[in-house]
């Protein structure tokens, strides 16, 4: 096994698929440190508001090491839940207005403990194809029918509807926005199909919550149908404070079959409490001013109009995902490779992150960059292309 191992890991090398792992030598922020002290600009981190190292963020989590200690060394229903959980679960459905919360080790746990609680083999999940691994993998868990529809095709997805006419329950899932491409489900047309062929609809909002939409609640307040959204998941490790953790959040009933059954909350030791008192500090900066997320909003308009303006193949959008489309994934990696010895950390997405073919640089704004360090991105992007072509 040893020798077919080594074999395949050569092959992902040979192809330029191998994913190195840089080391960082400095908290998370718009500007980082790499191993051997270079100081570089981060354009790839999910750190959209800049939270992950706001100092009353950090001054939070200290707090609850002293009032709260360090770990809860147990789950949630023996004796691992303490006041703060509670309240982060309130205060997560006041933001998201939704009817109840339930905390998650991580959004990818959220989503492999939800589907087989839910449905059953007389079931069917009508998933995009698009979709996060965590989805899929939780799909797979589940003993209900699966049917897949292409990418934001709202024609395709009434056809597998109709095609799970005779299942007892019917549920639409899809990504609020797809991490590779930026791109935002059209939620009120999703919602407007779920009501005419009785379908709950699911969202996993981890892209979103936090900054996008009029109040910051993601995609759901973006198209204003918070209240026809029965189940939504996301994480608090990128908006929302950049540690860990996820939550579903939705009708109080499936919140409460969730704290009895799923398997993922109850076999998984309780979020850390210095991580849900940094999380609820986010959220409470998040409520009180919009002036990360414009701040966010400006940075993104800048750069996706700078880098098309150079020539480059931006897909189209305004979400802070900008993916730079090279197609050859050696020739991505490469670029990336160039692009941190210019001073900006990003990096090379290639198979089987992406389909073959479709490697990229997902640039990843932040409300922490400033405007010089946008243009100084754009103007790395342009003397990299130079130096390879």
């Amino acid at each position: 096994m040893r020798d077919d191992l080594t074999t395949t890991i050569g092959e992902i090398r040979d192809a330029g698929l191998y994913k190195s792992e840089r080391v960082i030598t400095s908290p998370q922020n718009a500007g980082i440190s790499v191993a051997g002290g270079k100081q570089v600009l981060n354009f790839c981190a999910n750190n959209y508001l800049g939270l992950a190292d706001h100092p009353e963020v950090v001054a939070a989590a200290k707090s609850a090491l002293d009032e709260w200690g360090f770990g809860m060394a147990s789950v949630r229903f023996i004796c691992g839940t303490q006041q703060i959980h509670k309240q982060l679960e309130d205060a997560l459905s006041n933001f998201l207005g939704q009817e109840d919360t339930i905390l998650y080790s991580s959004c990818f746990d959220a989503n492999g403990g939800l589907f087989e609680t839910l449905l059953g083999a007389e079931d069917a999940v009508i998933s995009d194809e698009l979709n996060h691994a965590s989805i899929i993998d939780g799909i797979r868990l589940s003993k209900a029918k699966r049917y897949r529809y292409k990418n934001r095709d709202m024609a395709d997805l009434e056809a597998q509807l109709k095609d799970a006419a005779d299942a007892r329950y019917r549920l639409i899932a899809t990504d609020g926005v797809f991490s590779m491409d930026g791109y935002v489900a059209p939620l009120d047309e999703i919602c407007e199909l779920a009501e005419r062929y009785d379908a709950l609809v699911m969202v996993d909002d981890s892209h979103a919550v936090g900054f996008v939409g009029p109040d910051g609640g993601g995609t759901p307040s973006l198209f204003g149908v918070k209240d026809r959204v029965d189940v939504l998941t996301g994480t608090l490790g990128k908006a929302l404070g950049g540690a860990s953790g996820g939550y579903v959040s939705g009708r109080r009933e499936i919140v409460e079959l969730l704290r009895q059954r799923s398997r993922p909350y109850l076999f998984s030791n309780s979020l850390a409490p210095a991580v849900t008192a940094a999380s609820l500090k986010a959220l409470e900066l998040i409520g009180g001013s919009s002036d990360l997320r414009d701040k966010l909003a400006a940075n993104t308009k800048l750069f996706r109009a700078k880098m098309t303006e150079a020539g480059f193949d931006v897909l189209p959008g305004d979400h802070p995902i900008s993916p730079v489309m090279i197609g050859d994934a050696a020739e991505a990696g490469r670029l990336a490779d160039k692009l941190l010895e210019l001073g900006v950390y990003v990096i090379g997405f290639s198979y089987p992150v992406v389909p073959h073919g479709k490697a990229r640089i997902r640039t990843q704004l932040s409300a922490a960059h400033s405007t010089e360090d946008v243009e100084h991105a754009v103007a790395a992007f342009i003397q990299a292309r130079a130096a390879l072509s």
